[in-house]
């Protein structure tokens, strides 16, 4: 019998990747979570949420969370609604729906879940303040969860990527401006904001996020828990 997959911000860029690599790989179980059905931060309409996809499907195998938002900021000059958005989504909505999942794997005695945090998380980007802060400390909560579960034989992992081609990235484009301009300077890096380049001299497509979000999910990466998984082109390099 196939497994269960829950993939959250299934209409973004690395969740609608990780669903067509679902599909081309014969997957049929697989329950689709976004806005407006789903509000990740949201404790019953998750707990809905899954008691529905758990009476469809059966039990959740595999919880792929993609779902979080970006909000620029400054540390120097904060702004308290980007701070309660990123905080809210990026870490609550992990939280949120997470806990509910592991619950239910760890008292099947099995289970896999994949948290997509940024490499922002390690690595302090001016202007992001409280993206970062947010990533940061989804990163460490997912880490926290997987060695809580690790006795139970659920496995909790982390996936970190640099700045990949998707609506969230281009969205912090200046209006009008031309794409392929945009995407070379994001490769060579901004010295005057301290932003490393990327070494690999190429920005990730969502699919390559979301194939690390599948490997970590299946079987060949049965001994890993608890790993920060960078995909960026080696640009957060050793942080």
């Amino acid at each position: 019998m196939s497994l269960h997959y829950l993939v959250t911000g299934a209409r973004g860029g690395v969740g609608s990747a990780v669903l067509e690599q679902l599909r081309a790989a014969g997957e049929e179980r697989v329950t689709a979570w976004d806005l407006p059905e789903v509000d990740v931060t949201d404790p019953q309409c998750v707990a809905e949420a899954l008691a529905r996809a758990v009476g469809e499907r059966g039990p959740v195998d595999r919880l792929i969370h993609v779902a979080g938002t970006l909000a620029e900021d400054s540390a120097l000059h904060p702004d308290a609604a980007a701070l309660e958005r990123c905080v809210g989504v990026n870490l609550g909505g992990v939280v949120t729906v997470c806990s509910r999942v592991a619950q239910e794997m760890v008292a099947r005695g099995e289970g896999a879940i994949v948290v997509v945090s940024s490499n922002s998380a390690a690595v302090p980007r001016a202007g992001m303040a409280a993206y970062g802060a947010s990533k940061a400390a989804a990163t460490s909560w997912a880490k926290t969860l997987g060695l809580e579960c690790a006795p139970h034989g659920v496995r909790v992992n982390v996936v970190s990527p640099g700045s990949t081609n998707t609506p969230m990235l281009q969205g912090m484009w200046p209006e009008g401006s031309e794409p392929r301009e945009q995407l070379r300077g994001v490769i060579a890096g901004a010295p005057e904001r301290f932003r490393l380049g990327i070494p690999l001299g190429r920005v990730a497509e969502p699919a390559d996020i979301a194939a690390a979000c599948l490997w970590l999910a299946s079987p060949a990466a049965r001994h890993i828990t608890m790993h920060d998984l960078r995909v960026d082109g080696g640009a957060t390099l050793d942080a």
